[in-house]
């Protein structure tokens, strides 16, 4: 009964909204990323931002859709974003795109943790033999930020707001996962699995990762935001059957109304004092599944991760 409120609460019954992108202040001189900026929910924030005259970099797997993005969004906006070639299911390639970044940046204002995948085949893994969904929505992106905490602490330290932002977006399908450390790579337990539970493992683990983060770098000037965007009519669920995908896209919404709710947390005055919090469309604050926030799950799954990427 506690899902299905939820499901509704989020999804179906969502109160008017009252922050809109008409209300985030001028941008000038900050620097963001968004992973998977070339289309869907990530394309509209970088679209917005841009209009608010942010240095926008769009951090993407492809370089010709990103180079196209790019294009696109420069006749919509009249600004340049600047690629950032990224794919998140390659540890050298998040580490080459986070050296890239810093060749050409010193602070990071706002990363947009935003890109991911869902319900893939389960025979599909990353470059390194990781579970494909948690491998890019988890283990990836927390590649990405641990290597950019130098730029983001640098910002925290220099901004008006005296903050930097972490914003990852999850999915309310995180309350039906919860982290199988066996099934992280390719195992039997893991095969086991449906492609949609492995996806919200995945989503929890985002907010763990989130939560976790926001514990330890708080004091560091660092806000680490977790967030449902609402169900959207974004082209990640290309992997369902088209009957499934078909009705879910009835219930769905636009992806420019599911950017609200990382733009109000990634942009607005009050975002900056929401470390830790967890937001559901729009532009609510919200309440994750309980056992994201145990502290011991987090410092777990926190080692677990440090230990992936130990000495690359």
């Amino acid at each position: 009964m506690g899902v299905l409120l939820s499901v509704i609460d989020q999804n179906l019954l969502i109160p008017k909204v009252t922050w809109t992108t008409s209300d985030l202040p001028d941008l000038t001189s900050r620097v963001m990323i968004v992973t998977g900026g070339n289309s869907g929910l990530g394309r509209e924030t970088a679209k917005i931002l841009l209009l608010h005259n942010a240095k926008m970099y769009l951090a993407c797997r492809s370089r010709v859709k990103g180079e196209a993005a790019i294009t696109a969004l420069e006749a919509e906006t009249g600004k340049h974003a600047i690629l950032l070639p990224l794919d998140l299911a390659s540890l050298d390639s998040i580490k080459a795109a986070a050296a890239e970044f810093q060749r050409q940046e010193s602070f990071l204002h706002v990363l947009f943790n935003n890109a991911g995948v869902m319900a893939t085949p389960v025979t599909e893994l990353t470059h390194e033999g990781y579970d494909l969904q948690f491998g890019v929505n988890t283990l990836g992106h927390f590649y990405l930020t641990k290597l950019l905490f130098p730029c983001l602490k640098a910002a925290a330290k220099k901004s008006s707001d005296h903050v930097a932002r972490i914003i990852k977006t999850s999915s309310q399908m995180h309350i039906l996962g919860s982290i199988h450390f066996e099934a992280l790579t390719d195992t039997a337990v893991r095969s086991k699995m449906s492609p949609d539970a492995l996806y919200a493992q995945s989503k929890f683990g985002n907010i763990v990762f989130s939560s976790e983060c926001a514990t330890r770098y708080g004091s560091d000037g660092i806000i680490s935001i977790a967030l449902h965007p609402g169900m959207l009519t974004t082209d990640i669920g290309r992997h369902f059957h088209p009957l499934k995908r078909w009705l879910i896209h009835a219930l769905c919404y636009p992806p420019s109304q599911g950017a609200l709710t990382q733009l109000w947390a990634g942009t607005s005055p009050e975002g900056a004092s929401m470390n830790g919090k967890y937001l559901i469309p729009w532009a609510r604050i919200g309440r994750p599944h309980l056992e994201t926030l145990n502290r011991e799950t987090g410092a777990q799954l926190w080692q677990w991760l440090e230990d992936q990427v130990r000495d690359r």
